[in-house]
Formats: C-alpha cells, structure tokens, sequence
C-alpha cells in the first residue's frame, strides 16, 4: 500500500512540477454513503494552496484515534493540525470544536484550497474536519479501519453533514499575523 501512495505521490508531484492540470472526472450529485474520490490537480501558488498538497502526501495513512503523525497515524484533528504545523508553521488546536472557532468563517462558494471543511457526522456539529483541495473535494481521516483518503463534499452523505468552512490563511498567501491571532486566541477558548 505504501509503494502505491509513493507512485501517487510521485505521479501528482510530476504533473504539478510540470504545472499540467487535469480535468476532474464527473461525480454524482447524491449518493448515499461517502465514496473515495480522486485527488484533484492542485498548484500551490501560496500557502495554502501549499497546505492542501502536503495533506496529499498522507493518502492511505491508517485512522487511529488521537493519532496526530504519518507514523503513528491520524485522526480527523490530528490529520489537520499536523498539515498546518508542517506546511505553513501554524500552531493549532487539537479538537475540531476549538477548529471550528479558529480563523475565519466562509460560505461553502467561497472555498479555497487549504480551508477547512467541517461535518456532523457524530449527532453534534463541528465533529468531523477535512481540509479542502479544490474541484469539491477534501482530504481527511474518516473513522476507526479506515485511513486518510479524498472525498468529493458534493456528495449526498457529506452535504446533507456540512456544518460550515473556515479558512486560516489570509489570501495573501502568507500564515499573516492576523490569521495566526486568531487561531491562537481561539484555542484557549
């Protein structure tokens, strides 16, 4: 599984450094349970667009609960705070609650690659997160057996879930001060 992800990984970093971009392939509008999807093209012009394209890097890491590294493995938080540490130097909290207070809140046509997705999928919402790749899909850590993997949002199951976006890097390109505030601020709520 692992040689799989690394030919991935080499195949989408080929098409990015040659800055191809592919036409995504079409996706029902309603399905009734979520449904891998494929990863979309994604050219990292800023930061966050940065973001998004390390998170690919984890494809096919294996769920575990509280699991925040490649090594140990992810959960939905997990996944998220590491790809921010990592790629854009971000500092930020460790359960989707306190995530969903972080940044700035968005409507779902304003979404850019690196935002953050959240979902009820727990009877609460904020319960689930996943970052956004753009061409309606996001990565995440789905549930216990399962392991990092992309999904189209458009989906039935997804969108009947859809519990807001955030965005935590100013358009700018840059982790701003403002935006590092206000990830700061809101994690010691």
């Amino acid at each position: 599984m692992r040689s799989h992800n690394s030919l991935f990984i080499i195949g989408f970093t080929s098409i990015f450094l040659a800055g191809c971009a592919s036409q995504s392939p079409r996706f029902p509008e309603a399905e009734s349970e979520p449904q891998a999807a494929t990863a979309p093209a994604i050219r990292a012009t800023d930061a966050a667009s940065s973001v998004a394209l390390q998170a690919l890097a984890y494809l096919g890491t294996p769920y575990r609960t509280g699991g925040e590294s490649p090594r140990t493995g992810f959960d939905c938080s997990g996944l998220v705070a590491y790809v921010y540490r990592e790629g854009a130097g971000m500092a930020l909290p460790r359960n989707t609650l306190e995530l969903s207070h972080a940044g700035q809140a968005i409507d779902a046509d304003a979404l850019r690659p690196g935002d953050l997705v959240f979902y009820n999928t727990q009877r609460r919402e904020y319960s689930h997160v996943g970052i956004y790749l753009g061409e309606h899909r996001f990565i995440h850590a789905p549930s216990s057996g399962g392991e990092v993997r992309v999904e189209n949002l458009r989906a039935g199951y997804w969108t009947r879930r859809f519990s807001g976006a955030r965005r935590l890097i100013d358009l700018g390109g840059d982790a701003g001060a403002a935006s590092a505030a206000r990830v700061t601020a809101s994690s010691s709520h």
